[in-house]
């Protein structure tokens, strides 16, 4: 099973938003969203703090600061 990290602030709605809008992609892909938030891991931080939020698969980016319905759903389409 996929999982996808989404790196986050506590604080941030876009944030939540991204969250809320992964829902139907998680059920329709069978996927697992970790959420992280990146004020809590001094690695992360260093890495994405200005780029806030960001979707990773496997550390890899695949976008950040809003969630890319298509290019998401496309990327999952291919690694099932």
């Amino acid at each position: 099973m996929a999982r996808l990290t989404l790196v986050s602030r506590s604080y941030c709605h876009l944030c939540d938003e991204m969250a809320l809008a992964l829902r139907p992609l998680s059920a329709e892909f069978g996927i697992d969203v970790d959420i992280v938030d990146v004020d809590a891991d001094s690695e992360l931080k260093a890495r994405y703090d200005e780029q806030v939020l960001v979707l990773l698969h496997e550390g890899s980016e695949l976008c950040h600061y809003f969630l890319e319905v298509a290019k998401v759903r496309d990327y999952l389409s291919k690694i099932r």
